[in-house]
This record gives structure tokens, C-alpha cells and sequence, in this order.
């Protein structure tokens, strides 16, 4: 994705459009889905033009006031870009949705195997530590530096193949406790208003948002398998209404008023694992047993080895027919969104790229940011899987090779490393150190050569 950004970067330098994303911007009617949210032209430039012009910025490696305020070449004014991302009557959400749903049905033409879809939810954290006027500014808990900052957490749904990642909808939530909330919502803001709900909606429990969003997803036609989480979402009570919807996969917490029920007694997860026979060995799966959940419906948990201080990892599954190895496979593909956060704070500009205090443009410039992540994911998509370019290369190439269990389990790595990150003040040398040593292990214990080393690339 680095690489694709890259060579975007540099024809968008030579062209005074978007350079070959301006051809997407056709193809996708771009134009059209900014209609039907209701995003629509009220005087000045066109909403188009102006979503272009924004849009562009991280390609030509410049941020707003750089590349709008002081650029001649930008025949509008910085008050209309304003008023473009800080109107509270645009349905951003819609719009999100509409193009996330017409690139899904293209990528999807492509896949061979729709059991390899997945849906992903996570969040992250949006940095405003040097703010004080925010609207719905709020104290939030950092769990990589175990700070709490000024800022938002980013609530999002994803979608995963395995090979591209989609960012589906997504939720700016401030804090359901008012005393964390630095500032209110403003009072002169309209009440029938799509800028009102998203305010609204950022002051609830982030757990009352999954539901919807999952909702929203199979509305447009999205028809993953699998709901693939972490264990800060892995309530039973929130497992027992997502499951209704799709099955569920996901990491889970040895939280001491979560019970599992096994032969008659409910147990909390430390306690299921003292109770059953372990594999012994190098075995990469220690254990697996059927549980029943509190609303009697049977669960998958299987246990893994981890670090020795803890010793075990445990993944739950809704679906019961599935093998050990495919829940972790399954699993894995949750790193997709790990990588779509950091691309989008590092390279396509989500926090840094323009400073806004209203409400609404925070929504509409994170909307702008997804976009171009999801867009990006097509012309990679195009870029890497010939089939797109014509049923000749589509009937000759066998589809995009999906990730093997190895694969699976450098990931699954990768996700422990950054909870140990989170969870423990630790050098990167010392992280480093235990990747090369577990890994070590791992592929004496599988046998592969050199050759077949899998890159932990990121730690």
C-alpha cells in the first residue's frame, strides 16, 4: 500500500488533477454518490471540486494551508473548503457507504471464494493532545503509551479478503461520561440535522454502535462469514447479539465476571483452561473445547501458546464447525486493520492534515480520508490481481493466493507483540528480540527453509 501510495504521489505531482485517481473519480461517479448524500452544490464551486481538491492533498505531499490557503493554482477560497467539510446537513456517512459498496462489488467480481471474507471491527485512537476548543473534545485512554490524551477513538468496520482491506463505516465517539468531555455539542446546531445524530452518537457506550454497523453493512450487500474482533469487544452479552447476524471470531479476555459454561459449571477463562487436558509439546494449539455462552448458544474457544509470562492466548468461535487451525487463520486477517489506522495517521494525513474544531468537519475530512484509503485499495487491488484486467487473465490465473496458516500465525504474533507494547513498557530491542526467538522456534518446528521465512515487517 506504501509503494502504491508512492507512485500516486509522484503522477500526482506532474498533473494538476489527481492524476489517475481522477479516472476512478469517473468510473466510481463519484459526482453522482456525493448527490445522493445529500452533499449537493448551494453556491461557488462545485462539491466535486471541492471534495478534488482535499482529496489530493496527500498525494501532493502538502497539508491544508500549504495546499489550499497559499496555493495559487486553487481557484477557490479556503472559506468554501471550510464550509464544504464543516456542513452539518451532508450525509457523510451515506456517502462513505456508497463508494465502500461500489468498490466491494468490483473486488468481489474477483474472488473465487467468498468463505475468505471477513468483517472487522476496532479502534484507535485520534490525537488532539494540543487542542482545548474541540467540539466534544474529550479525555481518552491511550493503551500504547498508558496516557490519557485529548482526543476521540476512532470506531471502525472494515472489510477484508485477505488481500485488500475496505473501511466500511466508521464512528468519532468523545466520551459517554460527561466529566471526560472537554466541550459540548453546539447548541446552535440544528436537531434535524445528520450533523446532530453523528453528535449524538459520540457520547454513547461504543458497544451500542456494532450492532448498527453491522446492520448497515449487510444492507449495502456486504456477505462476509466471519465478524473478526478483539478481545476489548468480546463481552458474552455483545457476542449474543452480533451473532445473530454473522458468526463471530474473536480474541478473548480473562475478564473475572465473563462465564463459560462446561460440563454444568460456569467458569471464567483462566479456569476452563486449568480444567481441560493439554496438548503437550510444541503443539501450536494447546487445547479446544465446546463452551455454552449466557444465552445458551455453543462457542469454539481455543487455546494457543503465547509468552511465558501468561502462557496461553484463547480465541473464541460462533461457529462450532470450524477446525482450530481455520479460527486462527481466520483470525489473523484482523492485522488488516492495524495496517489501514497506520496508513492512514501516517501517510494519508487523518490528524495532521488540517485543524478543525467543528464537530462535522472532523466527520467530513475522516470521511475524505477513508475514501482514500478504500480507492487506494482498488487501484492496488487492479494493480496486483491480473483477473481485472479481462476474462482471458481471469480464466489463466489462478485467484490472489490467500494467507496460509504460517502466515496466520506471524500475524497473530504481530498482534501480541502490540499488546505487549500497550500492556508493558518494553524496548523495541527486547520486542525484537522475543519475535526472533519465538519465530526461531516456530520454523525449526515446521521445518522451512530460509527461503520460506516469513517477514514480520512492522514488529
Amino acid at each position: 500500500m506504501h509503494t502504491t501510495l508512492t507512485e500516486l504521489q509522484n503522477q500526482t505531482i506532474n498533473s494538476n488533477k489527481v492524476g489517475i485517481l481522477g479516472n476512478y473519480f469517473s468510473s466510481l461517479k463519484v459526482g453522482s454518490m456525493l448527490n445522493k448524500s445529500g452533499i449537493v452544490k448551494t453556491k461557488g464551486a462545485s462539491p466535486l471540486k471541492l471534495f478534488t481538491i482535499v482529496f489530493n492533498l496527500a498525494f501532493i505531499g502538502k497539508n491544508f494551508f500549504e495546499g489550499v490557503v497559499r496555493n495559487k493554482k486553487v481557484n477557490v477560497g479556503k472559506d468554501a473548503v471550510y464550509n464544504f467539510l464543516n456542513s452539518s446537513t451532508y450525509n457523510w456517512r451515506r456517502f462513505t457507504i456508497l463508494l465502500c459498496r461500489q468498490i466491494y462489488f468490483i473486488i468481489k467480481n474477483l474472488l473465487d471464494d467468498s468463505s475468505e471474507e471477513v468483517l472487522i471491527f476496532d479502534d484507535s485512537t485520534y490525537d488532539r493532545s494540543r487542542s482545548k476548543k474541540v467540539e466534544l473534545l474529550s479525555r481518552v485512554y491511550d493503551h500504547s503509551t498508558h496516557k490519557y490524551l485529548k482526543g476521540f477513538r476512532l470506531l471502525t468496520l472494515g472489510w477484508s479478503d485477505g488481500n485488500s482491506f475496505l473501511g466500511i463505516d466508521f464512528a468519532l465517539l468523545s466520551s459517554a461520561e460527561k466529566t471526560n468531555r472537554y466541550n459540548e455539542i453546539n447548541p446552535d446546531i440544528d436537531k434535524r440535522t445528520c450533523g446532530y445524530k453523528r453528535r449524538k452518537e459520540a457520547i454513547i457506550k461504543s458497544t451500542m454502535h456494532l450492532e448498527p454497523m453491522i446492520k448497515r453493512a449487510i444492507k449495502i450487500g456486504i456477505r462476509a462469514k466471519y465478524l473478526v474482533m478483539d478481545s476489548w469487544f468480546s463481552m458474552p452479552s455483545v457476542i449474543s447479539t452480533l451473532r445473530q447476524h454473522i458468526h463471530i471470531i474473536c480474541m478473548l479476555k480473562d475478564h473475572p465476571k465473563w462465564f463459560y459454561e462446561y460440563n454444568g459449571k460456569k467458569l471464567r477463562l483462566s479456569d476452563l483452561y486449568g480444567k481441560l487436558k493439554k496438548k503437550r509439546g510444541k503443539a501450536k494449539i494447546k487445547a479446544s473445547v465446546l463452551v455454552k455462552l449466557p444465552d445458551w448458544n455453543k462457542a469454539r474457544v481455543i487455546f494457543v501458546p503465547c509468552d511465558k509470562k501468561r502462557g496461553w492466548l484463547a480465541l473464541l468461535s460462533t461457529d462450532i464447525t470450524i477446525a482450530d487451525d481455520e479460527i486462527i487463520r481466520q483470525y489473523s486477517k484482523r492485522w488488516d486493520i492495524e495496517v489501514f489506522f497506520k496508513m492512514c495517521k501516517q501517510h494519508l494525513k487523518l490528524v495532521k492534515e488540517i485543524q478543525i474544531r467543528n464537530y462535522d468537519g472532523l466527520i467530513g475530512h475522516t470521511s475524505l480520508v477513508m475514501a482514500r484509503y478504500n480507492i487506494l485499495s482498488l487501484f492496488q487491488r487492479k494493480s496486483m490481481d491480473q483477473r481485472s484486467f479481462g476474462d482471458l487473465f481471469r480464466a489463466c490465473n489462478e485467484e490472489l493466493a490467500n494467507i496460509n496458516f504460517l502466515d496466520a500465525l506471524t500475524r497473530i504474533m504481530q498482534l501480541a507483540m502490540l499488546t505487549l507494547r500497550k500492556a508493558h513498557k518494553l524496548s523495541e530491542r527486547v520486542i525484537n528480540s522475543m519475535l526472533d526467538l519465538i519465530m526461531g522456534q516456530a520454523l525449526i518446528y515446521f521445518g522451512l527453509s530460509n527461503r520460506q521465512t516469513p517477514q514480520l515487517v512492522g514488529g
